[in-house]
This record gives structure tokens, C-alpha cells and sequence, in this order.
């Protein structure tokens, strides 16, 4: 049998898997399992961030603390992005469609920029208000003890649940609930520096309360620069880390029959993984033959991998 050129054999020999096709059972199942995980969790945070947000409101009212009312601000900013991330999980998991034939996931990192947005202006009008608090030269009232309990009320609610909620998203993998889940821990790391303010305002520094809520709105700040890098990098096609590109190349690499395996490229979708290799077959081996093993070779890569769909060229030698 005589050899195919390169670019004919890339042209003819080409296909693509989609782990839908294979096991549609357990991709349905995962699914389901998502969308479940994401409400279940996502009203958990919705009902205690609701809760939190209306002592912090009223006590910091009460009790004169800027601090208090800045973290309160930010706690409202979680009930928004929770209802991102349940509006995100509805259309992120249907099935695909003619105008969308990979499916839905990018609607996941959509949402977590969407986050991250909203965690930038929060944190930006913070820093604004605090800081035109500490440049007016107005005396700073000392605030009532009740804004310290609220506040270490509010930070262990808030680190509880944001372990129950990074717990949940590693449970199904999903990178829109971790975002929200590390929210929820800002969140956490932000009321302990509310703490501090307010702690400190009590015993005679009443400056502390709006430099704390100044440093809160630089940290929230932070986190929402950092979403928003990342998903941008993921709606720009980033590749996969190192460790998984070469745990999907070494399965690839592994198929009995193949000569050899190039051009091994990946992009994230969502939070699935696109594939694309070229396989280095034998010459004289049939279409036939090398399509067996091209199936091989993709339920070898998608074992264990977020994988939404591998297409393969055949590449004779």
C-alpha cells in the first residue's frame, strides 16, 4: 500500500470523539449531578449570606462601624454572584445544539468572570469610601461593642461556609463554584479584618473602623482581578496545565499499535478540555484498523479527564 501525503492523510483519516457519544449514561449522570450540586449549595450560601447581611446592616447602622457596613456591602455582592452561578448552572449543562455544538460550559467561566467584575467594583467603591472617610478630618465616632460580635459571628459563618461550598465544587469539579466558593472566603478573610478594626476603634484607635474597610476593599479587590485574569486566559483558549498535558499525552502515547503521537494540543471549554493530536499509524495498516485504534487511543485519554471531545489525524509512516 502506498504512502498517503502528509496533508491528504490529515484530510481523509481525521475524526473526532466526544465522550457523549460513548458513554451517554455517565455524561448525563455527571450533569445532573452538577447542575444538583450547584442550587443545593448555591441556596445554602444564598440563605446564609441573606442572613449575615441584614445583622451587619442593622448592627453597623447601630453601632456607627463603616467597617461593618462595608463587609455587609460585600456579603450583598455574594447573594448577586449566587445567582449568577445558578442562573450559569442552568444553561452551562444543556446539551448541545445546533448553535452551540460543543455545548454550553463556557456559560461557567462566563459567570465567573462575571464574579470577578462584580467583586472589582465592590471592592473599588470601598476603597473610595473609606478612603474619603479618612481624608475628611472628621472625628471618627468609637463604635459599639455589639459590632465586634456580629463581626466574629459573620467571619465564622463565613469560613464555615466557604468550606462547604470548596468542598462541594471539588465534588463535581467545577470551576464557577470553586470562584464562588473563594468568595465566600474572602469574604471570611475580609470580616477578620473588620474584627480587627472594630476591636481596635474599642480600645481608643477609632480610626482602625474605616482603614479596615479600606483594606477590605483592597483585598476584595484582589480577588476580583484574579477571576477575571483567569477566565479571561480560558475564553482566550488556554491550554491545560503541564500536568494534565502530559497525563493526557502519556495516555495517548500508551495505545498498543500506535508508532508514535505530535501536535498533542488542548483548550480549555468551560471547564471540559478540547483535544486535538495527529497519530502515527503503519503505512500499509487500513482506514479501518487505524480507526480502532484511534478509539483505543481516546478512551485511554479520557479516563479520568475532563474531556469534552478529542479529534485525531492519521498520520502513516
Amino acid at each position: 500500500m502506498s504512502q498517503l501525503p502528509h496533508s491528504e492523510a490529515k484530510n481523509r483519516d481525521s475524526s473526532s470523539h466526544h465522550p457523549s457519544a460513548k458513554k451517554p449514561g455517565a455524561t448525563l449522570a455527571q450533569n445532573n449531578e452538577r447542575v444538583r450540586v450547584a442550587r443545593i449549595s448555591t441556596w445554602v450560601s444564598v440563605a446564609v449570606n441573606f442572613s449575615l447581611s441584614v445583622l451587619q446592616i442593622m448592627i453597623g447602622i447601630i453601632a456607627h462601624s463603616q467597617a461593618l457596613i462595608a463587609d455587609a456591602v460585600h456579603t450583598l455582592s455574594d447573594l448577586v454572584s449566587d445567582f449568577v452561578v445558578l442562573f450559569a448552572s442552568k444553561h452551562a449543562n444543556k446539551a448541545p445544539d445546533d448553535n452551540h455544538q460543543y455545548g454550553h460550559q463556557r456559560f461557567e467561566t462566563l459567570a465567573a468572570l462575571g464574579i470577578g467584575v462584580l467583586l472589582l467594583l465592590v471592592g473599588v467603591e470601598m476603597i473610595w469610601a473609606a478612603a474619603k472617610s479618612v481624608q475628611s478630618g472628621k472625628p471618627i465616632a468609637q463604635v459599639h461593642y455589639s459590632a465586634l460580635i456580629i463581626a466574629f459571628a459573620t467571619l465564622v459563618g463565613k469560613e464555615l461556609l466557604f468550606r462547604y461550598l470548596l468542598r462541594q465544587a471539588e465534588k463535581v469539579r467545577s470551576s464557577m463554584l470553586v470562584a464562588n466558593a473563594w468568595h465566600s472566603r474572602s469574604d471570611a478573610a475580609s470580616s477578620l479584618i473588620v474584627a480587627i478594626g472594630i476591636l481596635a476603634n474599642l480600645i481608643g484607635f477609632t480610626w482602625a473602623d474605616p482603614v479596615a474597610a479600606l483594606i477590605v476593599g483592597l483585598m476584595i479587590s484582589r480577588m476580583g482581578l484574579k477571576f477575571i485574569w483567569s477566565t479571561l486566559n480560558d475564553l482566550t483558549d488556554r491550554s491545560v496545565d503541564a500536568e494534565t498535558y502530559q497525563r493526557i499525552h502519556d495516555k495517548l502515547a500508551s495505545t498498543p499499535g500506535l508508532l508514535g503521537i505530535h501536535d498533542l494540543k488542548t483548550r480549555k471549554m468551560g471547564d471540559m478540555i478540547l483535544v486535538e493530536v495527529h497519530l502515527e499509524l503503519p503505512a500499509n495498516m487500513t482506514i479501518a484498523e487505524g480507526h480502532e485504534i484511534s478509539e483505543e487511543a481516546c478512551r485511554r485519554a479520557m479516563v479520568d479527564e475532563d474531556i469534552l471531545d478529542i479529534t485525531t489525524h492519521f498520520d502513516p509512516h
